[in-house]
């Protein structure tokens, strides 16, 4: 006497198939994410001086960064994701770090809170000028 599968038997074989195939592609270890938006580490070149607006600012998405110069060659570097919800900020103007998602305006000098909701500052990143070159310390 034989049995046939029943449905409930069939979908949970199919799904745990599905998800023993999802995992090991998840795991493969080859280290290619698939992402082009990588964060850059240290002696990446982020910028050249001359792209950096005096008063004002610059967006790196691919880097994840914000390099400003506050005053004439006076480079600051901050992560470029509000600190309110995560959004990634969108501009730079009138000696603000602005993001498009609720608001929230931060200080090209010091990253420091300009206009709620965000109550945290950027967080800073470290770079160091060299020569004409903005990279990544």
């Amino acid at each position: 006497m034989t049995h046939s599968p029943t449905r409930r038997t069939v979908l949970l074989a199919t799904g745990g198939a599905a998800l023993t195939a999802g995992c090991s592609e998840y795991g493969s270890g080859n280290g290619d994410s698939g992402s082009s938006s990588v964060e850059a580490g240290p002696g990446t070149e982020v910028a050249k001086t001359s792209e950096i607006p005096v008063g004002g600012g610059k967006i790196f998405k691919d880097q994840k960064v914000v390099v400003t110069q506050p005053k004439k060659g006076e480079f600051k570097a901050f992560s470029d994701i509000c600190t309110h919800q995560g959004c990634q900020v969108s501009s730079v103007s009138d000696g603000t770090i602005n993001c498009p998602c609720h608001g929230s305006k931060f200080h090209i000098t010091d990253g420091s809170v300009a206009n709620p909701p965000a109550n945290q500052p950027l967080p800073e990143k470290q770079i160091k000028v060299a020569g004409d070159s903005i990279q990544l310390a």
